[in-house]
C-alpha cells in the first residue's frame, strides 16, 4: 500500500522510465579520466578532483562550454559502449526498467569519430542491457546550434541505422536556434518513421514562442523541459488534449536557473493533468540520477507518494512502446505499491 511518507526506499524501488538523459551527459569524472588517459588526450587535469572542479556552471551557455569539450575523450566503439553501459547500470539501481536515451553524434562527428562508432558503441549497451532488465532505446539529436542543412545530411547518413535508432530530437543551444529552423529535417524525419521530440529548456529567450512552434507547427510527440508552458493556459490545455509528455529534470533546472528546481511548475502541471515525468538530463553534470531527482522534488516540496506514483506511470504511459508494454508496466506500478511494507 501508500507509504503515508515519501521515503528513498520507497523512490529507489518504485519502477521508472527515463525519457530525458544524454548519454554525454552521463559521463562521470572517472570515467572521463580513464578514457583520456587511454586514449592519451590531455584533458588538462590529471586527478578525478581535479575534473570534479571543473562541473561548475552558473547557466546552459557555461555549461555546454564544459560539456562538449568533455566528449574528445570518446573516442572508439568501445568507449561508447562503456559510457551507455555505465549508465544503464546505474539507472538499473534506480529502479529503471525502461529507458529511451539521446545522444548527439555531430558532436562526434566533426572530431573525426566515425559515426559507426557512435551508434553500433550505444545501441550493443542497449542490447546488452536486457541481461539485467533494462529495456533501453536510443533518440538520436540533431544539435541547434548547427545548421538545418547539418541535420539532414546526418538524417541520410544514418538511413544504414534506421533499425537501431527509436527517434529524432532537438537539443543544445537554444537561443536563435528556434524550432522552425528544423523544420525540415523533423518534416523528414516523420515520413522515414522516426518519433519526434525536442528541447524547449526552462527560461529561455522566447520560451513561449518556440514551445508553440514545437507543438503546433512541428507536432512533437513530448516536448523535453518545456516547464515554462504554465505561463500559456491555451498551450497547457492543447498538450492536455493531444496527450503529449513533458520531461522535467529537476536537478538541472536548479543548476541552470537561480537555484529553482521548477518544482511549483511541475506540481501544477500534475495537477492540470498534463503527463510531466521526472528525469535526470545530465546526471554526471548536475548531481544526480533518476531516483535522485525524484528525492530531490519530494524533499523540497513536500511531494505526495501519491503524486510520485502519477509521475512514475506518466513516464510510461508517454514513453515510445506499444499499449501492452505500458500495460504491463503500470501493472509494475501498481504491484509494488500494493506490496511495498512502510
Amino acid at each position: 500500500m501508500l507509504p503515508k511518507r515519501v521515503s528513498r526506499e520507497f523512490i529507489d524501488g518504485l519502477p521508472k522510465s527515463e525519457l530525458h538523459v544524454h548519454l554525454e551527459g552521463t559521463l562521470e569524472p572517472e570515467l572521463k579520466l580513464k578514457l583520456a588517459q587511454k586514449n592519451h588526450i590531455d584533458i588538462g587535469q590529471e586527478t578525478v578532483e581535479d575534473v570534479e572542479k571543473t562541473y561548475h556552471y552558473s547557466n546552459l551557455a557555461s555549461f555546454l562550454a564544459v560539456y562538449y569539450p568533455g566528449m574528445d575523450v570518446l573516442q572508439t566503439e568501445e568507449d561508447f559502449y562503456e559510457l551507455a553501459m555505465a549508465y544503464l547500470q546505474k539507472a538499473a539501481s534506480q529502479g529503471v526498467l525502461h529507458t529511451e536515451m539521446f545522444f548527439d553524434p555531430q558532436a562526434h562527428i566533426v572530431r573525426g569519430v566515425p559515426l559507426q562508432f557512435v551508434i553500433d558503441g550505444f545501441y550493443q549497451a542497449c542490447v546488452d542491457a536486457r541481461a539485467f532488465g533494462i529495456d533501453a532505446h536510443l533518440i538520436m539529436c540533431f544539435l541547434r546550434d548547427m545548421s538545418a542543412r547539418s541535420a539532414m545530411d546526418l538524417l541520410h547518413a544514418v538511413q544504414p541505422y534506421r533499425n537501431k535508432i527509436l527517434g529524432i530530437g532537438l537539443d543544445s543551444d537554444e537561443h536563435h536556434n528556434p524550432p522552425l529552423k528544423f523544420m525540415q529535417p523533423f518534416s523528414m524525419a516523420v515520413e522515414q518513421g522516426y518519433h519526434i521530440t525536442m528541447h524547449a529548456d526552462v527560461d529561455q529567450i522566447d520560451s513561449i514562442d518556440h514551445i508553440k512552434q514545437a507543438l503546433e507547427i512541428i507536432n512533437v510527440e513530448r516536448l523535453d523541459h518545456g516547464t515554462n508552458i504554465v505561463e500559456n493556459k491555451d498551450l497547457v490545455d492543447w498538450v492536455n488534449q493531444l496527450h503529449i509528455g513533458l520531461t522535467s529534470c529537476p536537478l538541472s533546472n536548479e543548476l541552470i536557473t537561480d537555484n529553482d528546481l521548477k518544482g511549483d511548475e511541475i506540481l501544477d502541471l500534475l495537477d492540470e493533468g498534463v503527463k510531466v515525468s521526472i528525469n535526470s538530463d545530465d546526471p554526471a553534470y548536475f548531481g544526480g540520477y533518476i531516483a535522485d531527482n525524484y528525492a530531490a522534488l519530494a524533499n523540497e516540496y513536500k511531494v505526495t507518494p501519491q503524486q510520485l506514483v502519477t509521475l512514475t506511470k506518466n513516464s510510461f504511459e508517454t514513453a515510445w512502446i506499444s499499449d501492452k508494454q505500458k500495460q504491463f508496466y503500470l501493472e509494475d506500478i501498481d504491484n509494488y505499491v500494493e506490496e511495498f511494507e512502510n
